[in-house]
């Protein structure tokens, strides 16, 4: 971290904050400087929540260890002595009233009292996060560097306040003979542990067991140390004893050669082309989304990640290929073939192995497998960033490593700063930072902060307060996140990774369980994996009589039939018929905000990394609309042709008219500029569409156009999307998972319920040919309604 001969002048805090977003800027240039014997007059706030803890803590720390009372009573061993260090920067470095500028202590550690030392009364030390009960011990015991102990005549220690400094402690010093007892049992039952684990250090501190377990898992559960520290300087973070978990992600990590080459191609594109997301993390790729997971059972991930290396390292591949793909808003790498289904057997079987032994959902990744090099980028980078990306050759050499990561679930959609300077609050709602520390903002919760100020929480401390803002710099997201273990994939270094797994066994204090390679019969079945295909049923977007009504034509068309907008809802412009404008009146078109709906379903599956290999539409425009806009944010609009399907159209039942309605012939779909397959043969041709059909015909019309979209799918691996009606998430799909039909009471209550871009996903298991329903690979849209609205109505007497 660089180290600036002058740090910036201090905001002042007394000028209003616009209301403009200053964290978006992208220089920080600092205020202008305080003037002459001005100072932040900012008021000090804090503001109760209904469950009684603040929702902005102060970041000043307590003046005194009469201040440290927070309530913690650990049951530690009966003769102790607390061992301090000096200490600058560490987490007990606030002094008595009167205490030396240069007197500061660390806690190092607890050590039982020489038998002599120990005098029949005991004294309460009070210390950060911890209350410890120790016998008084007579003046002339010697101290190690510097031992805090207490006075046999004053029972003041030193460097630790005395009993009756603090209000309530003569009644602990009361009730603490009676401890005794417990604390035998307590240091009994940890003596009786084999082998000795990372909580037992901090349970004889004296940190709660939720706590200490929350430590451990903040820091990757690699020292007690590491977590001694973290709780010290959590002392006042008042989300301390909530019982939050981390959310944990498993991703494949590439090492050796190709990494130095991903990471220059990262600086260069940064350099030339600006940032874009995909510099907010590290070069991977996903092969389980973020899950949470209670921290007394993280353990249990660490042995689910080893048992499904070992499960998969036989048959992992020695090299996995790397096809560059580009578009106008994404970059990467694709892992297709072979090597692909190996990785996803070892994502779904980590999945199955967290859920058993963690009792935590894990979703492995079943999409298409990527390394993402650039994303949501400037269209006039394209060109820059590929030539950039052609220098990365997919044959370096390289070893792959899945890693599990973990982060703070309560700042994912937080920015992240990074302090540069060193600040010392004048204030007591302010942060006090150092170098390198981390600071999450919201920036929608950024209006009682004045202009050249934000309000943080610290990483390092947990606590909120007030920040300048030209102290910080913004740091990615990837950079707080943690790394807990990690496996390596190669039978090379099949003996490196068992030390390292060794290491990380002693870590956790446990021996590494004997490894047992998989039966040759297990390694050829994975190798004999078929790619597996997969079935989205996309329900349409917003049409435009749902909103309007059935009378809609008439509220956007002239007398002499011409098409005008009277709301901003209707859509742009209408496709052209040759029958004139009245044919939209059964077959309407999309709302502006059903266009919009359907983009941002394109948009999400383009940012899931799903491939899709076909599309499929019922004849309705609004259908063909939806795919259409789909497949345009896919960037596979001109690459990839729309087939139109009458027999996946709605159940004709429901229909007022007795007669189908006029669709758009595919020649007008394809004047229009949809991109429509004129040579596809559909399963029913438009005139099996008939006005009296029954709901047995409906349901086997759909089955028979179901097979007939696989059977004119590609056999690639990807999805097979298809546009359609509510009705077709469950007509389409039930087939495909060998179940019967629904009930048509049923049914028609099913179908009501359904939203626009419903989706329902099914997956194809070559293993038994069998079909499953799984979550779709993006989350629904929700959103109000929005009544019309006329001013008119706001006169008076009108």
């Amino acid at each position: 971290m660089r180290q600036p001969a002058a740090s910036p002048p201090r905001p002042d805090r007394r000028r209003p904050l616009p209301v403009t977003a200053r964290l978006e800027r992208s220089g920080r240039p600092g205020p202008p400087p305080l003037a002459p014997g001005s100072r932040g007059a900012h008021e000090s706030f804090r503001r109760r929540a209904a469950c009684g803890r603040s929702a902005l803590q102060f970041a000043r720390p307590p003046t005194s260890c009469h201040d440290w009372a927070s309530g913690l009573r650990p049951a530690g061993p009966p003769a102790t002595q607390l061992l301090l260090e000096p200490s600058v920067d560490c987490a007990l470095r606030h002094r008595e009233p009167k205490e030396p500028p240069s007197s500061r202590w660390r806690l190092s550690g607890i050590q039982p009292l020489p038998p002599a030392a120990v005098s029949a009364t005991t004294a309460s030390v009070r210390h950060p996060a911890l209350l410890l009960r120790h016998p008084t011990v007579a003046p002339a015991v010697r101290t190690t560097g510097t031992l805090c102990t207490a006075n046999a005549s004053s029972g003041r220690g030193r460097g630790v306040p005395a009993a009756d400094d603090c209000p309530g402690e003569r009644q602990e010093e009361m009730a603490a003979a009676g401890d005794t007892p417990l604390y035998a049992k307590v240091s009994g039952k940890i003596k009786g542990r084999s082998p000795p684990s990372l909580l037992d250090p901090l349970l004889a501190l004296g940190f709660p067991a939720h706590t200490a377990l929350k430590a451990l898992a903040a820091t990757g559960r690699k020292t007690a140390e590491e977590a001694a520290d973290w709780l010290h300087g959590h002392c006042s973070d008042p989300s301390l004893a909530d019982p939050i978990p981390q959310e944990y992600a498993l991703f494949l990590c590439p090492t050796g050669s190709l990494l130095e080459k991903l990471q220059a191609f990262w600086r260069e594109s940064r350099r030339q082309c600006a940032k874009n997301r995909a510099h907010e993390v590290f070069p991977h790729v996903t092969l389980c989304d973020f899950f949470t997971c209670e921290d007394q059972k993280v353990e249990c991930l660490y042995e689910a990640l080893k048992k499904a290396g070992d499960r998969v390292l036989p048959s992992f591949p020695a090299a996995v290929p790397l096809v560059l793909y580009s578009s106008i808003s994404y970059l990467g790498f694709f892992i297709n073939d072979g090597p692909a289904d190996v990785i996803r057997e070892f994502a779904m079987t980590f999945a199955t192995e967290a859920s058993v032994l963690a009792d935590c959902t894990v979703k492995p990744c079943t999409r298409q497998l990527h390394l993402t090099l650039a994303h949501k980028f400037s269209p006039h980078h394209q060109r820059t960033l590929e030539q950039l990306a052609q220098a990365i050759h997919p044959g370096h050499g390289c070893q792959w490593t899945a890693a599990l990561y973990s982060r703070d679930m309560r700042f994912v959609h937080y920015q992240t700063l990074r302090a540069l300077f060193q600040y010392k609050p004048q204030n007591a709602d302010e942060l006090a930072l150092s170098p390198g520390d981390y600071i999450f903002v919201d920036p929608t919760q950024q209006e009682e902060a004045s202009e050249g100020w934000a309000v943080g929480t610290s990483q390092r401390t947990g606590c909120r307060g007030f920040l300048p803002e030209n102290y910080t710099e913004r740091a990615s997201e990837a950079d707080t996140w943690v790394k807990h273990r990690t496996y390596t994939f190669s039978l090379a270094m099949d003996l490196n990774s068992r030390r390292d797994c060794e290491a990380s066994s002693r870590w956790n204090g446990q021996l590494p369980s004997a490894q047992v390679p998989r039966a040759l019969s297990s390694v050829q079945a994975l190798q004999a994996t078929i790619a597996r295909r997969s079935v989205l049923v996309v329900r349409h977007g917003e049409r435009v009589d749902q909103v309007f009504g059935r009378s809609w034509l008439q509220q956007c068309s002239t007398p002499d039939g011409k098409y005008y907008r009277p709301d901003l809802n209707f859509p742009h412009c209408l496709p052209r018929r040759s029958s004139g404008i009245k044919d939209f009146e059964n077959d309407p078109p999309l709302s502006s905000c059903g266009i919009f709906q359907a983009r941002l379903a394109g948009d999400a599956l383009l940012d899931s990394g799903v491939r899709v290999v076909a599309v499929f539409s019922s004849p309705a425009l609004r259908c063909v609309q939806t795919a259409k806009h789909i497949l345009e944010e896919l960037k596979l609009d001109k690459r990839m042709k729309i087939r139109v399907e009458p027999g996946i159209f709605e159940w004709m039942k429901w229909e007022a008219n007795r007669a189908p309605p006029a669709f758009l012939a595919l020649e007008e779909l394809r004047a229009s500029e949809f991109n429509v397959d004129l040579d596809y043969r559909p399963a029913m041709p438009l005139g099996s569409l008939l006005p009296a059909e029954s709901y047995e015909e409906y349901v086997e019309r759909c089955r028979l156009s179901t097979e007939r979209i696989l059977g004119a799918s590609p056999p690639d691996l990807g999805v097979i999307l298809i546009v359609s009606h509510g009705s077709a998430l469950d007509s389409c799909t039930r087939p495909l998972l060998g179940l019967p039909p629904r009930d048509c009471a049923d049914f028609a209550q099913l179908v009501r319920k359904i939203p626009s871009l419903g989706m329902c996903f099914c997956e194809e298991n070559k293993e038994d040919g069998r079909w499953e329903l799984v979550d779709p690979p993006v989350r629904t849209l929700t959103h109000g309604a929005n009544a019309a609205f006329n001013w008119r109505s706001w006169i008076p007497g009108s």
